[in-house]
């Protein structure tokens, strides 16, 4: 098979691989990857889990997830069956030093099938807990010597607060070199993410008014109607602000509000994505309450059906104040951003499942239209949809036909469903990908993270120092508690969303 670009021969390595990110997103996103011919010949994926079972049974039971799961649908049988000889089981326990043994006999009797020495790539799909352990062995054990090939896959969370974020970070460049290193964060795969530095920096229109000057404020809305399911026990250690706030939301963040790089290297992207974050102004302790709002739902309605409140949720402390709505407001002190707030929210249990970018810009200096005229005015506004539909809106004025000089707000929309027929590729996929190339751009450095942590420690520092009286403060179902509302009013605000497809 021809690969559409030359992709050097690759084995991953995927720890965990019994379990649901595997069977929910990897082997769906290498499998599509397969289809789109982006995979080199030389190609295999090493499942490593600790049940008993051989590669057929295995393979059997990843087919199920792709059917279940690919963006394209069922697999036809010819081409899983093809596919499916690139797949093998490895058991072994994580602690076992003859796991990792094993595993290099392996991938060294690959190589000397292929000729040619492998990208190894060690993705550790497994929760927090047994990060330094695999990483440890896998550094120690010679798997990834060369490390021009080697590159281990980290998800998020990355550390639970600044201090075991920098631990994890030393631990790793003991055994790795930073570009070796990737911390995935399946947002920044989202086509619509990529967008966000396509629209600004390949358009000329927009960078000139993206500043202080003409955009009056910025907000960000990642909410989600679901609760949190069979999530609680690692719920209760992380809550809305770690989960989604640390990562997603910064790295949005970081896109709206970066300079323009000067190439889109790697490194380049990602010195300006830390400039942002370092300019994030820190907040004090007694400045917390009057940025930052937390909540937690209780019992409710969400499209028609009663759900249960958190406390109520399986593994979830009946008294406990674990935040799932967070909302934060930010000041950058730059000279792009200074004076312009950057207002972000995230929760579960929500009134709607999206994700959305709005810059309002500033008033018109001066308004020449009669009063009459301008019943309906609106200052323009840009959203960038990220999910569930994709597309970006942007809202000016016209007049309304009639004889009369009558002002109303009318949307540009662009669709992605409607401008591309063809099939939007899933972020793991765009991800994987990048892995394979060795294509850091998308993924967090060491500094970008810690960097993250900073921001955030007062606030979290705070909460858990005075844990909250009042939860649950927001019923299922709704926008989130009252206090959100009122930290966005005091500054002349509300909460904006609008969704991209035409009404």
């Amino acid at each position: 098979m021809d690969s559409v670009n030359k992709v050097a021969p690759t084995v991953i390595v995927i720890f965990g691989a019994t379990g649901d990110l595997t069977w929910r997103k990897l082997i769906p996103a290498i499998y599509n990857l397969y289809l789109d011919k982006w995979i080199p010949e030389n190609f295999t994926v090493i499942a490593v889990g600790r049940s008993n079972q051989n590669d057929n049974v295995f393979r059997q039971h990843l087919h199920e997830g792709v059917d279940k799961f690919s963006r394209r649908g069922k697999s036809k049988k010819k081409d899983w069956d093809a596919f499916s000889q690139c797949i093998v089981y490895h058991k072994g326990e994580l602690a076992d030093a003859t796991t990792y043994s094993g595993l290099e006999k392996k991938i060294s009797q690959l190589e000397k099938k292929w000729k040619t020495p492998a990208n190894r790539i060690f993705y550790l799909a497994v929760p927090p807990v047994f990060f330094e352990q695999i990483s440890t062995k896998v550094g120690t054990s010679g798997l990834a010597q060369n490390k021009k090939t080697s590159r281990i896959v980290i998800e998020k969370p990355f550390g639970h607060d600044l201090e075991s974020a920098k631990s994890l970070n030393r631990l790793l460049h003991k055994m790795f070199d930073e570009n070796q290193i990737y911390r995935i964060d399946h947002y920044l795969g989202k086509e619509t993410v990529q967008n966000i530095m396509a629209f600004r920096f390949a358009n000329a229109l927009f960078e000139p008014i993206w500043n202080r000057n003409y955009i009056d404020h910025v907000q960000i809305t990642v909410s989600e109607q679901l609760g949190v399911e069979n999530r609680g026990n690692y719920y209760e250690t992380a809550g809305a602000l770690r989960d989604m706030i640390q990562n997603h939301i910064m790295q949005l963040l970081c896109l709206i509000a970066m300079e323009p790089p000067v190439s889109f290297n790697a490194d380049e992207v990602r010195n300006r994505k830390v400039d942002v974050t370092n300019a994030i102004r820190k907040f004090k302790y007694d400045d917390v309450h009057k940025n930052a709002v937390r909540g937690q739902y209780g019992e409710g309605w969400v499209e028609g059906k009663k759900v249960k409140g958190y406390r109520q949720e399986p593994d979830v402390n009946k008294n406990s104040t674990k935040e799932t709505f967070a909302a934060v407001k930010f000041q950058i002190d730059n000279w792009r951003w200074q004076g312009v707030p950057f207002y972000v929210r995230t929760g579960k249990r929500m009134n709607e499942s999206i994700s959305v970018i709005t810059i309002q810009f500033r008033p018109v200096p001066h308004q020449s239209f009669p009063r009459e005229a301008t019943g309906n005015w609106q200052p323009n506004r840009l959203v960038l949809n990220i999910q569930p539909a994709m597309g970006i809106r942007l809202r000016f004025q016209a007049k309304r036909p009639g004889l009369e000089m009558l002002l109303h707000p009318v949307d540009m929309l662009f669709n992605y469903s409607e401008s591309y027929t063809s099939g939007t590729p899933e972020a793991y996929e765009t991800l994987l990908l990048d892995i394979m190339e060795g294509d850091s751009t998308l993924f967090m450095r060491a500094d970008q993270v810690e960097a993250a942590w900073e921001v955030l420690m007062p606030i979290i520092n705070s909460w858990e120092t005075n844990p909250s009286v009042n939860f649950p403060n927001y019923a299922a179902g709704m926008q989130g508690p009252e206090d959100a509302e009122a930290l966005i009013a005091k500054d002349g605000h509300n909460w904006i969303v609008m969704p991209p497809e035409p009404e």
